[in-house]
């Protein structure tokens, strides 16, 4: 395949990757969907790698955040050992998780249906949830503490099915556990930063033997495309969830469901 479309094709895996790692929508559902559309041309390990990108955008639009973690000195709040203790906890289950199930989800689940099914799923219970949970913010992330951070971590854990989405099962799962919309979307932000670079870091080793020099031109385009646009993508959802709820994301979903149980699955 010529490298210029090579190129462009990376440029729209950065480009989705950077609007849905964070919407609660599925980033990877979104990524293997438009891989099957695109004929496969990438290295296997593309679509967890580039998600870094989407991580290091958190950490940049969050630089005063992620310095007060790596101050030693605080004590209170999400900051320094606490902050960082509550991240492990957070990221524990599923790293545990995925570890053992990492091969029987890629080899099962990584198809149309099931991401059909997640898809639809995840969109009914963000609706009924955002109807009846009421949205409070008290405290902001400083006040989530180890038993709430630990539970979110569980949560974090259904996003291993294709289609159920990362932030989505971290959005709830802070709202199921008191916390307000602002405040859970927050928290997912960060809780993405070690779960994603575990789950890319694990892939390429995987996939390293297969990886070849002319892999590197798209890894680098996805990367710096999805880093761009998810910086964006973090500041729309931060403004929509002061002013609406979160429901219109899962009437999206239900949509997209039923769109690809049509076209790929019947």
């Amino acid at each position: 395949m010529p490298a210029a479309a090579t190129g462009w094709m990376a440029a729209l895996m950065g480009v989705v990757e950077g609007i849905t790692e964070y919407l609660p929508i599925s980033s990877t559902g979104h990524l293997i969907l438009l891989e099957k559309w695109l004929g496969r041309p990438f290295h296997e390990s593309f679509a967890v790698v580039i998600q870094s990108g989407a991580v290091l955008a958190v950490i940049a639009e969050y630089g005063r955040r992620f310095a007060r973690l790596a101050d030693f000195r605080r004590r209170a709040g999400f900051a320094g050992i606490r902050g960082l203790f509550w991240l492990f906890l957070t990221t524990l289950p599923a790293l545990v998780g995925g570890l053992l199930a990492h091969d029987a989800i890629k080899d099962k689940l990584f198809s149309p249906g099931p991401i059909a099914v997640a898809l639809g799923v995840g969109g009914v219970l963000m609706i009924l949830l955002e109807r009846l949970l009421p949205s409070h913010d008290e405290g902001g992330v400083d006040g989530i503490g180890w038993k709430r951070a630990l539970g979110i971590g569980f949560f974090q854990c259904l996003a291993m099915f294709p289609g159920t989405s990362r932030s989505m099962a971290t959005l709830l799962g802070g709202r199921l556990l008191g916390l307000g919309r602002k405040t859970a979307a927050e928290y997912s932000f960060f809780a993405a930063v070690p779960v994603l670079l575990l789950a890319g870091a694990y892939d390429l080793y995987r996939g390293w033997g297969s990886l070849r020099s002319s892999d590197m031109w798209p890894y680098a385009i996805g990367l710096v495309v999805s880093f761009l646009v998810a910086r964006l993508a973090i500041r729309w959802l931060m403004r929509l969830i002061s002013h609406h709820t979160l429901e219109a994301f899962g009437w999206y979903r239900i949509a997209l469901s039923l769109l690809v149980w049509w076209a790929l699955v019947r």
